[in-house]
């Protein structure tokens, strides 16, 4: 079954919320619509998908490069690698109330935490595509730096994977793993909340709420980390 097409007034609401009216509307019903519900390849999200990530990594890396020009390759990596993470992506997506508009089939309704999280995250690929097919490379450089350009000078940009460095920290000091528990998961299917516990034997436990389960489990680890001292703290949060 074919999906239906978003109606003018959603069109309206998008470009709204985009910063740019679109030419071709075709695009943003595109960008919108899930292979789930039945659509074929040239009237779902998939190949948008693939382009707007490549535009993504494109339009963040220029912005890092220019941004942190004494930055090491090596710190720009991992700064690249957490902006443009399924994660970033979902947040911008939350942002902007996407799931108000992404047309699915009724099994990918029902999808939770990280696999719903993945969803929303293409959702963006896919939109950052549409801009980039209907307004050039500047309608994309713009909608990525209103929603980027914050994210890619915080204090925390380059930083490494949360879970890594505990992980890693945790093995060093002690010898020992550290394990994590989900304590709750409450919300809407579409907009859920994860608690999860993370702890290492000797160590004080710390909990982390957040959309998905690994997000939660971040936010955790991120906690012991600072509170032990191996990271610092953003200046805002002291």
């Amino acid at each position: 079954m074919r999906a239906k097409a978003l109606s003018a007034e959603e069109h309206g609401q998008l470009e709204k919320a985009v910063g740019h009216e679109f030419a071709d509307k075709q695009w943003l019903d595109r960008a919108l619509t899930h292979a789930s519900t039945g659509s074929s390849k040239g009237a779902n999200y998939e190949r948008l998908e693939f382009l707007g990530d490549r535009v993504l990594g494109l339009c963040v890396a220029e912005l890092l490069f220019t941004t942190f020009r004494t930055a090491a390759e090596g710190e720009l990596s991992v700064r690249l690698n957490q902006l443009v993470s399924a994660e970033s992506c979902a947040t911008v997506a939350d942002e902007l109330e996407l799931h108000r508009f992404i047309r699915t089939g009724a099994d990918v309704k029902k999808l939770t935490g990280k696999r719903m999280m993945n969803v929303r995250a293409d959702v963006v690929e896919s939109l950052i595509a549409a801009l980039y097919l209907d307004g050039g490379l500047e309608a994309a450089r713009a909608f990525i730096l209103k929603h980027w350009e914050g994210r890619a000078t915080r204090a925390d940009g380059a930083r490494r994977d949360a879970k890594t460095e505990l992980q890693e920290w945790a093995h060093a000091k002690f010898g020992l793993t550290p394990s994590y528990r989900v304590d709750d998961r409450s919300g809407p299917d579409h907009d859920p909340r994860f608690t999860v516990t993370v702890e290492i034997p000797g160590v004080a436990p710390e909990t982390g709420v957040d959309r998905s389960k690994r997000a939660a489990e971040q936010v955790a680890a991120t906690r012991i980390l600072e509170r032990e001292g191996v990271w610092q703290k953003p200046s805002a949060e002291r």
